[in-house]
């Protein structure tokens, strides 16, 4: 029950970032639902490798890098998708920086309503 009601508040938030800003655009709820799957996907499959594919380079830049590799994920994301665009590269970095933001407050919310006694 967890997931999935993280599952819809992250395509809710992803809705939100398509409202705040212009550079992405979701199509319709079903379309973020599908985004929001993708890149959770994504990030559990493909960033791992990435991050320690780069890990000198994220050292480098004290890990600033990491920014990048997200804004790589959404981008790839929404590539894939019809329904969900990204403007570019910057976009991708500004949404994913939105939606990670989005996401923490999320988790905050969800670990809160599901675990109220640890909170």
């Amino acid at each position: 029950m967890k997931l999935i009601a993280r599952w819809l508040l992250l395509a809710a938030a992803l809705l939100l970032v398509a409202h705040v800003y212009s550079g992405v655009t979701v199509a319709s709820f079903g379309s973020a639902l599908l985004a929001a799957l993708v890149i959770g996907l994504f990030n559990t499959l493909v960033r791992p490798l990435l991050v320690l594919l780069t890990l000198p380079v994220t050292l480098l830049t004290l890990g600033l890098f990491l920014f990048v590799i997200n804004a790589l994920m959404f981008w790839a994301a929404a590539s894939l998708l019809q329904g969900f665009n990204v403007a570019g590269f910057t976009a991708a970095l500004i949404g994913s920086l939105l939606y990670s933001l989005c996401g923490v407050v999320i988790d905050a919310a969800v670990e809160r309503v599901f675990n109220p006694a640890t909170a």
